[in-house]
């Protein structure tokens, strides 16, 4: 059975490798918006389309990266599976599923519920 150690150790090579192919995945999407499209005054113009879904791609890639950089961030700073909120250890299982989560299950769904209340504003930090 491998030690905590070395499971932060794998997780940070699965973290680096994801913010590699994350900023790839920007790049060329980001490309892709800098083509001029010609806004047709036909409703339902495909390259528009195309061209909407990218920039909800390059959103959602940008807040999956802030996440990716926050976790990198804290296996440098020493507390990587430790909750931001309660300070409890993340199990393991978590991490190795979602190794940019920063929040245990339990105030992952404390903070989901405050934020479909408005409590709380949705962050990268959050949406994990």
């Amino acid at each position: 059975m491998p030690t905590r150690q070395q499971i932060i150790d794998r997780e940070r090579h699965k973290l680096l490798d994801e913010q590699k192919r994350i900023g790839g995945e920007l790049e060329r999407l980001r490309e892709s918006l800098k083509v001029e499209v010609d806004v047709d005054a036909e409703e339902g113009d495909p390259d528009l389309i195309e061209r909407e879904k990218n920039v909800a791609l390059v959103s959602q890639l940008e807040g999956k990266q802030a996440r990716v950089q926050m976790a990198l961030r804290s296996i440098a700073k020493g507390k990587y599976g430790i909750c931001e909120r309660c300070n409890k250890e993340i199990p393991t299982e978590r991490l190795e599923v979602r190794p940019d989560t920063t929040l245990c299950v339990q105030c992952q769904v404390e903070v989901e519920k405050l934020i479909k209340r408005g409590l709380m504003p949705r962050t990268p930090q959050e949406i994990q």
